[in-house]
């Protein structure tokens, strides 16, 4: 079993989700948790992608030859 927290959300924001969890048949909290994991994994993503653009040793492409090393 994981932990319990607590959020504050917006009426209009739970009305949604409750809306939500009736018509999948699915609780808030499984909601709440699938939202929070993609969250972070997007968080995760652009953390990675801004690393990348600031690492002067990565090497940066023109549109022009990106298309051409994908033989487009």
């Amino acid at each position: 079993m994981g932990s319990t927290i607590s959020v504050r959300l917006p009426d209009d924001l739970t009305k949604y989700l409750d809306e939500i969890a009736r018509e999948t048949e699915r609780p808030r909290s499984f909601h709440i948790q699938k939202a929070l994991e993609a969250y972070i994994e997007d968080f995760a993503d652009l953390r990675i992608a801004l690393d990348r653009l600031r690492n002067p040793k990565d090497p940066v492409l023109s549109g022009s030859e990106l298309r051409k090393s994908l033989d487009l």
